[in-house]
């Protein structure tokens, strides 16, 4: 079983569907934890609301195009989500493979490591929390040192919302 890191966002109805998105997840692949969740500024446009964003770490067999076109993009596609020409648009779900074992990958429309994962504080914070020993293929950098240098301002934590999303997920 390979270990994968899942960045999960939202920014229509986003409690709902973040965690709509997290039960589905775990119902298709071993769910073996969730990052905290956070309340973070939409990217590009100011003018729609902000996001919950989290990372979500799985163990699979699945292969990456396997886990981005069958599992990902199926629970985006029962959460409605559409997609536009405007990659910053408000959306109901958004989940990205960020990191998948050491695989470095270029190919089948992948990029893994997720170079975002360099940029985002909401990417890098919570794959730091998850795997804080990590040291992201194919860059040579570690996880921590990446999420250290992003500013995380405009990253609030929902503490709440967590806990009762990862009471959920003990239960099942």
């Amino acid at each position: 079983m390979i270990s994968a890191y899942i960045g999960i966002g939202s920014n229509i109805e986003p409690a709902a569907n973040v965690r709509a998105a997290v039960h589905a997840l775990a119902h298709r692949t071993r769910l073996v934890a969730i990052s905290t969740v956070y309340l973070t500024a939409a990217i590009g446009t100011q003018d729609q609301p902000p996001y919950y964003n989290c990372v979500a770490k799985i163990e699979t067999a699945a292969p990456p195009a396997g886990i981005k076109f069958g599992i990902l993009r199926n629970i985006e596609d029962s959460l409605e989500r559409k997609r536009t020409a405007d990659k910053f648009a408000p959306r109901t779900i958004d989940l990205d493979l960020l990191v998948y074992g050491d695989l470095v990958l270029d190919a089948e429309g992948i990029k893994l490591p997720d170079p975002d994962i360099l940029e985002r504080p909401f990417l890098a914070v919570p794959l730091c929390e998850l795997a804080p020993d990590m040291v992201l293929a194919g860059y040579g950098l570690r996880i921590v040192g990446i999420a250290a240098r992003l500013p995380q301002d405009g990253m609030k934590p929902l503490g709440d919302y967590t806990r009762l999303l990862r009471k959920e997920l003990a239960r099942q």
